[in-house]
């Protein structure tokens, strides 16, 4: 796949990108960390000792962090980590190629991205296409890639015990790939699909426009995902062999120098690098140079311009951007985290603030973002009001208000103090990772900083270098500012059209007054630097816990108002909490016009509390609040130590919110947009949508939601706010670092505030009714259409529904999902190439279950869903054949996925709180119904198969939702139960 966020493109509220750069030896580095030492690899032989060049056995770690590490630099110049983790469920294993579409031929875009695709497709050693998948699978296992501007990244895990064999078949990918003739055919079917996939994405819309609009000359404006055009026709007419092409990059670019390697096992490092050097020695190096782009894509000439931009969906955001310097060399400093965190800041006096008092904005994103090798950029991102669409060069203005009052305030110490402060606390308390994301981050990242400082590089922000900060703050200038506008308003008005999306756009240059006036801006009284941080948690004491303490959630409590379950953490030993509670009301849900005031509360209860909150956030302590089909749910997390003062806060705001009536209007418009905007979500969305819909004992359209607007008014929404909170049942999960009787007197908070502030009573059980899911009715197909007006491609769920969850059925039905993963990949999306999305898995909803197939794809649904029958009737014969080796590894596999082990508290807590919302609360629904899954046998899934996916099974029943282009479309249909009744 592309990447667009692994090139930056999300600017993260506070960034925290690192840089390359050679660390000194220095005491008064103040992240907790350790340095870890190991022997030299034992037991090697003498071709393997000689293929290692260098060893790293003082790779700096968090103190928390129980796993080892090795760094390698192999002969050939390889660069490896190694992560030896005993307690692992998961191998992993990753490569980056420091190489990506920037080095695209001028006349093959997606080159680099038709490369990434096609290596998964068979090499000299296992010729096979399905192999690597197929291995995969059948030991627990998956695989990913991603092409991004200045790297190729491919990824996968697999069962502990099989690394070698996933390794083998990895390596050959860098070494021998095939890049069959007829593969290549095929696969160009999915490069394009993917493309076709984005074409009316307004994000991948806005990064190549941004691209198109810098110099042309520069490899920041290539294409880089191709399709059929770039890698077929276009070549063709050039007399140009596409295949040799392939081979042709391969073999410039895919040299062992430029290559990164990231391997976790359960290993000791000795193993693992016997491993590495006996699969990946033989890669060539072919002494390729990194490229570098010391000059920026955007020159004199890009600069000081307006681009107005016509979106597809109703969205109005404005991107002010300027072009920065490579920052990497001065990670010690990070000036631009230091700038990114007082732009991007939210709390009281901040730039955002003072923007949503005008009614000009509803959010705002600041901070560096990652170009390539010489260049980034710095970005200030809002979401504009429909008032703020007319006072752009307004909030431009006081963009550079602040920037002026930064530099009046001059070098503040203490706040980048701060910073450096809280960096620190991420990097001593950070969550373990899961394998295959870890490994793919670390080997990227090995790309960037020497290897005995790959895992704390980029948490450093240590050394306080005001003229550093300065310089960067010299280059947010009116004179090196970009402005991009996007939003409806402005259809018609364009004279231009991007190539590849066919974005349309204007352009025009700011006028020299203004770009004057912006120079002279004076300081605004409203903005100011923010307070110091009181949420900076100071006490990380593990609590002690009880020797007989239960290994799963307990009910601590019960009455009429509330249920509560509690679990003091005992795998993660972290300061941390996670604190759930789901607010029971059915008034919420009870029509289109409470889910819309629901919805609205929630939104504007957010909003009245972003100043505060923000603090909290930086210091890890966050709260969620989400409207349900059920009430309202709320999610305090993070550090344990200042939870309660967030939550007592969170539940007095609550307890006593008034509605502020103008931010009731934008919040209202904003709302009507995203209603509206579902139109243009990707048409598997809409499968999925209209899936649940139809399934849902109570649902409400999009249609109906829009249609109930006109009464959603202040009015309505303070009586509703007086019923919801009038009659209530919560039930809660407390889990973490904290006691039972601190569970106890944290609910009671929560219970007291209701009743002493809203006077909520308790809900009467029988309101406290379970939602439930429609049965269909048995051997009869279902077909449900709908049309796609914004893409140019159609898509289907096909459903066969199983009936209610038990332990037998859940296992049987995983177990044959487990063995139906793979061929439905290679045959669905690899031999018959009908999408780039093809997924096929287990659906569960209000404890019914049952087996889905979801395709997105240029074909017409009916063929699709024809082809999904087909393979679902031919896998009877595939599981016959199955043989009893065969369909043992499928069930080891499932263990091994079951049996994962979640790797942070979170994890953790979503699981058991899934028990909770389902009403199941089966907390060891792992180990028993793993204990089931070793007796089942083959005879059993067989009849399992027959009972419910033959043609004329006795319980066959299935749903196919078709979302059809509009221009073959058929009338819209009946929604939801009644297509049931026919």
């Amino acid at each position: 796949m592309l990447s667009l966020a692994r090139e930056g493109l999300r600017v993260a509220r506070v960034s925290l990108v690192g840089a390359k750069f050679s660390l000194k030896n220095r005491t008064e580095v103040r992240l907790s960390y350790c340095r870890w030492k190991s022997t030299h690899p034992a037991a090697m032989s003498a071709n393997q000792s000689e293929s290692i060049r260098h060893l790293y056995d003082n790779v700096i770690k968090s103190a928390g962090d129980k796993r080892t590490y090795r760094g390698l630099e192999l002969a050939n110049g390889m660069k490896v980590m190694l992560v030896s983790d005993p307690t692992t469920d998961k191998a992993a294993a990753a490569l980056d190629v420091n190489i990506g579409y920037m080095c695209d031929p001028d006349d093959v875009p997606g080159l680099a991205h038709f490369c990434e695709h096609m290596l998964f497709l068979g090499t000299k050693k296992y010729p096979s296409e399905n192999e690597y998948n197929r291995y995969l699978n059948e030991h627990g296992g998956a695989s990913n890639a991603f092409t991004a501007a200045e790297h190729t990244n491919y990824y996968f895990d697999v069962s502990s015990q099989h690394l070698e064999g996933a390794l083998d078949r990895f390596a050959q990918f860098f070494i021998s790939p095939l890049f069959n003739e007829e593969s290549k055919d095929r696969e160009l079917n999915a490069v394009d699909s993917e493309n076709e996939k984005n074409l009316k994405s307004d994000m991948w819309r806005l990064h190549q426009l941004e691209k198109a609009t810098a110099d042309q000359k520069h490899p920041f404006s290539k294409f880089g995902t191709g399709n059929k055009y770039t890698l077929s026709e276009r070549p063709a007419e050039l007399n140009m062999d596409v295949r040799e092409e392939l081979l042709k990059y391969h073999s410039t670019y895919y040299s062992a120098n430029v290559m990164a390697l990231s391997v976790l096992g359960k290993e000791d490092l000795d193993s693992l690098s016997r491993l590495v050097v006996d699969k990946f020695a033989s890669v060539e190096n072919k002494n390729v140079t990194v490229p570098e782009f010391p000059i920026h894509p955007f020159q004199e000439e890009h600069l000081r311009l307006r681009c107005d931009v016509v979106p597809v969906k109703d969205i109005r955001t404005m991107n002010v951007a300027f072009p920065l310097p490579d920052l990497q060399p001065y990670y010690r400093t990070n000036p631009g985290h230091y700038l990114g965190h007082l732009i991007g800041h939210e709390g009281p006096g901040s730039l955002l603030s003072l923007l949503k008092a005008k009614g000009w904005v509803n959010s705002l994103v600041g901070g560096q973002r990652e170009g390539g090798n010489g260049f980034m950029f710095f970005t200030v991102n809002v979401d504009l009001t429909e008032e703020g669409l007319g006072h752009v060069y307004d909030i431009v203005a006081h963009i550079f208000q602040y920037l002026e009052m930064l530099r009046q305030a001059g070098h503040q110490e203490w706040i980048f103090n701060e910073c450096r402060d809280l960096s620190a606390l991420k990097f001593r308390f950070k969550d373990k990772e899961i394998p295959r994301n870890y490994t793919s981050h670390l080997a990227g990242i090995l790309q960037k900083y020497p290897m005995d400082h790959v895992l704390v590089a980029p948490y450093l922000c240590e050394d306080y270098e005001p003229q550093l900060i300065d310089n960067v703050l010299s280059k947010l200038t009116p004179e090196n500012v970009r402005v991009a506008v996007v939003a409806k308003a402005f259809e018609g008005a364009t004279d231009s059209e991007e190539q590849w999306y066919k974005t349309q756009y204007k352009i025009e240059p700011i006028s020299p007054d203004l770009i004057q006036q912006w120079s002279e801006v004076e300081t605004h009284p409203d903005l100011k630097l923010p307070l110091l941080n009181e949420f900076i948690p100071t006490q990380f004491e593990i609590k002690p816990r009880p020797e007989e303490a239960p290994s799963v959630p307990q009910c601590i409590k019960e009455d009429s108002m509330c249920k509560v379950w509690f679990k003091q953490d005992d795998a993660f030993l972290l300061p941390k909490a996670c604190l759930n509670f789901e607010f029971i009301n059915p008034v919420a849900y009870a029509d289109p016009l409470n889910c819309n005031l629901a919805y609205m509360f929630v939104q504007l209860y957010r909003d009245a509390l972003t100043e505060y909150a923000y603090s909290a956030e930086l210091a890890g302590v966050s709260y969620a609040l989400h409207n349900t089909t059920y009430g309202f749910y709320l999610a305090i997390g993070g550090y344990d130590d200042k939870q309660s003062i967030l939550l007592k806060k969170v539940l007095d705001k609550m307890t006593s919110f008034t509605i502020d009536p103008k931010r009731f209007t934008i919040i209202k418009e904003l709302y009507t947009r995203a209603l509206e905007n579902f139109k243009a979500e990707q048409p598997y969305q809409h499968a999925v949508y209209y899936t649940t819909l139809l399934l849902s004992e109570v649902g409400w359209t999009k249609e109906e939601l829009v249609g109930s607007l006109d009464e959603v008014t202040i009015e309505n929404l303070q009586s509703f706010m007086k019923q919801l909170f009038s009659h209530m049942y919560m039930e809660s999960l407390l889990h973490g670092n904290l006691t039972q009787q601190q569970a106890l007197d944290t609910v009671g908070l929560v219970v007291g505030s209701l009743q002493d502030k809203t006077k909520t009573r308790p809900l009467l059980a029988s309101q406290r009714v379970k939602h439930r899911e429609v049965q269909l009715p048995q051997g009869v197909a279902h077909k449900y259409e709908r049309e796609n007006t914004v893409h140019s491609t159609s898509a289907i769920e096909t459903y066969y529904q199983c009936g209610l969850q038990s332990t037998r059925d859940n296992m049987l039905l995983e177990l044959l999902c487990q063995i139906l993963n793979e061929p439905c990949f290679n045959q669905l999306r690899t031999q018959e190439q009908l999408g780039y999305i093809v997924f096929s898995g287990v659906r569960r909803a209000n404890s019914v279950q049952g087996l889905r197939f979801i395709i997105q794809s240029d074909r017409q649904p009916a063929y699709l869903d024809e082809r999904v029958e087909v393979f679902v009737q031919k896998m009877e014969s595939h599981l016959q054949d199955l043989s009893e080796e065969e369909f043992q590894k499928h069930v080891s596999a499932l263990v091994v996925r079951r049996l994962d082990k979640p790797k942070k508290l979170t994890s953790e807590t979503s699981r058991h709180w899934g028990e909770i919302l389902a009403q199941q609360y089966n907390f060891d629904r792992d180990n028993v119904e793993v204990a089931f899954l070793k007796t089942i046998t083959k005879e059993e899934l067989m009849n399992f198969y027959k009972e419910h996916f033959s043609w004329g099974a006795p319980k066959r029943r299935k749903l196919s939702v078709h979302v059809k282009l509009a221009e073959d479309a058929a009338a819209p249909g009946y929604y939801r139960r009644d297509i049931l009744q026919e």
